[in-house]
């Protein structure tokens, strides 16, 4: 059930709150126009107005979506805050339009938190879309990690991150917030447009939550997910600290120390020592765990146990066992333009 009315103001201020101790910067709120972020900002502007900014995104992909960007802008002044249009005007083409256009909306949200000084970045995602992300990525075969969904906060560039203040709260409650308070707000229609899989995953939440498997149970499934992978992690960077040494742009690694470890950890130092060689920035959508298992689980620890060599190629590193115990990992060579055209 949704919070009672009365307590709404509360419950939002106390979400907000952490973030007005942060170090005088400013806080940029990402505004789409629709009733979660647009209880955000309103929230946002009763807390503390001189903090935050805010700026919405038009990714121009449907008809009237710069007056709806104006829309929020003219509601961010009435509220007293500052607000910023960005638009996302590159190529766009594809059946992965969407994940593009969540790409370069936190593209361009950094960007412009940078020019401003801002140090956060606010995002509106609630309960609901936690239940949605956790959800998809069980059906997509996520481990832990995955499972863990979207994080409180991220980083998102140096002395920027992410925050998430709402992802205890339910749709409904902030929903019932812009109506107790009578604030206008859009509702998107790729919200119902069941090209789109967070769309047909919304049809199908309310028969699951008939069985019991509720938005709430998803979210807390996630927090669990999160925790034992955060302690899984800390263990496999202790591992990795102790087994790796330097050598040449790459590292090497006891792989004898490694095969002694459980199955969780090895995965997790490997794909840690798989960043190391070739950092990646973080994704909204997690590494695909099948490969790193295929890796790790079919071909590395058996020639390990086995005393055999093996090398294989995974996110642009190559990584060679040498049979004797040793595992080295560097960057792959560029592949060749007849194998790129395989």
């Amino acid at each position: 059930m949704s919070a009672a009315p009365t307590s709404l103001d509360d419950r939002l201020a106390r979400a907000l709150a952490p973030f007005l101790e942060e170090p005088a910067r400013p806080a940029l709120l990402a505004v789409s126009g629709g009733p979660d972020s647009t209880a955000l900002m309103h929230a946002a502007a009763r807390s503390g107005r001189d903090r935050f900014r805010v700026a919405t995104v038009d990714h121009a992909l449907r008809p009237g979506s710069a007056d709806e960007a104006r829309a929020v802008g003219r509601l961010a002044t009435e509220l007293g805050l500052i607000h910023t249009i960005l638009t996302w005007d590159a190529p766009r083409h594809g059946s992965r339009v969407q994940a593009s256009a969540r790409g370069a909306r936190y593209e361009l949200l950094t960007d412009h938190a940078a020019r401003i000084g801002a140090g956060l970045i606010l995002t509106a995602h609630t309960l609901d879309d936690q239940a949605e992300t956790v959800l998809m990525r069980l059906i997509a075969g996520s481990g832990p990690s995955g499972l863990a969904g979207m994080r409180d906060e991220r980083p998102l560039a140096p002395g920027i991150r992410l925050v998430r203040p709402f992802l205890s709260l339910s749709k409904a409650d902030l929903v019932a917030y812009c109506e107790m308070h009578r604030l206008p707000f859009l509702r998107d229609p790729s919200n119902t447009d069941e090209r789109f899989t967070r769309a047909r995953l919304r049809r199908l939440l309310p028969l699951l939550a008939e069985e019991g498997l509720n938005a709430a149970r998803l979210a807390r499934l996630a927090v669990r997910a999160g925790r034992d992978d955060a302690a899984l992690r800390q263990q496999a960077k202790a591992v990795l600290a102790e087994i790796t040494r330097t050598d040449e742009g790459g590292l090497r690694l006891d792989g004898q120390r490694l095969h002694r470890e459980p199955c969780a950890i090895v995965l997790r130092v490997v794909d840690a020592a798989l960043d190391t060689v070739a950092p990646v920035h973080e994704a909204p959508v997690p590494k695909r765990l099948e490969r790193l298992e295929a890796l790790v689980l079919d071909a590395l620890l058996p020639a390990l146990a086995e005393g055999r060599a093996l090398r294989r190629t995974l996110r642009g590193v190559l990584i060679e066992a040498d049979g004797e115990g040793t595992i080295r990992l560097v960057a792959a060579p560029p592949r060749r333009a007849r194998d790129r055209r395989r």
